[in-house]
């Protein structure tokens, strides 16, 4: 029973979240509002999410030291597969605040008490395993075009992928690649987190109405999906340090895209 909980929800029998149509405008909305959530309490969310540029340095400094350099830019795009998961913190702050609860930055960590933490947890290996999967895709790739070959250096690395012919196909072929990736994630879990944070539906109700509300506002969530691309090219074209305004935003942002999307549960 416990796993059908996971799948189902606390309500096995409960109909699943209906889904508006949006309009652009509706997706630059909720990008205000969470600017707004962000400079209500701006140390606070920058303490928060320290860990992104912290980790995105350690990511460089590793990629060139242990002369991993194909990977570093599967790695620093995994945060975009990634930070839907990631950002639990953030859709609770923002979740409170809408509420007038207190959002101090300790309460980012209750989402830990939430009945629908099971179901979060699978989604969350879900994205952790396509996460892997784009690793070793990209991997492959660039075995497959450059063969073993490791760069030996920094410079020379970059210098083979802008000057050469092989180097152009990687960028044109592991960017498509990517772009499956992505879409995937956007796909499945672009509201998921929110709603399972929100209403204890259940992982199936959780993709199935993420699922629709892309088939639903299809053009909505291809711009979403460009915001938060140029967003996190932004935050690493800064040295990584803009990520720590950049995943807040984005965070933040999606609670209240979800808002717009998927209506309120009946009382």
């Amino acid at each position: 029973m416990t796993h059908f909980h996971v799948i189902a929800g606390g309500k096995a029998n409960a109909a699943y979240p209906n889904v508006r149509r949006i309009g652009a405008a509706d997706v630059v909305a909720a990008l205000r509002q969470g600017l707004a959530d962000f400079w209500d309490k701006p140390s606070h969310y920058v303490f928060l999410c320290l860990v992104y540029p912290v980790a995105g340095l350690v990511i460089a400094r590793w990629t060139s030291g242990a002369n991993m350099l194909p990977l570093l830019f599967p790695l620093m795009s995994g945060f975009a597969l990634l930070g839907p998961f990631a950002a639990l913190g953030l859709y609770e702050i923002s979740r409170r605040r809408e509420l007038g609860l207190d959002t101090s930055w300790q309460h980012a960590l209750s989402v830990r008490h939430s009945p629908a933490m099971p179901a979060i947890l699978v989604i969350g290996v879900m994205l952790v395993a396509i996460f892997v999967g784009w690793l070793f895709t990209a991997q492959e790739l660039y075995v497959g075009l450059f063969r073993p070959e490791r760069p030996e250096s920094l410079w020379s690395f970059f210098n083979e992928i802008f000057t050469t012919e092989r180097g152009w196909r990687l960028i044109l072929y592991g960017n498509a690649v990517g772009f499956v990736f992505a879409l995937v994630v956007l796909c499945t879990t672009v509201i998921a987190f929110p709603l399972l944070l929100d209403r204890d539906t259940g992982v199936a109700a959780a993709i199935y109405t993420s699922i629709k509300a892309v088939a639903t506002n299809p053009i909505e969530m291809v711009l979403w999906g460009l915001i938060v691309a140029v967003l996190l090219a932004a935050g690493f074209a800064l040295f990584f340090a803009g990520l720590a305004i950049v995943i807040p935003v984005l965070g933040h942002t999606t609670w209240h895209l979800y808002r717009k999307v998927v209506e309120p549960a009946a009382a």
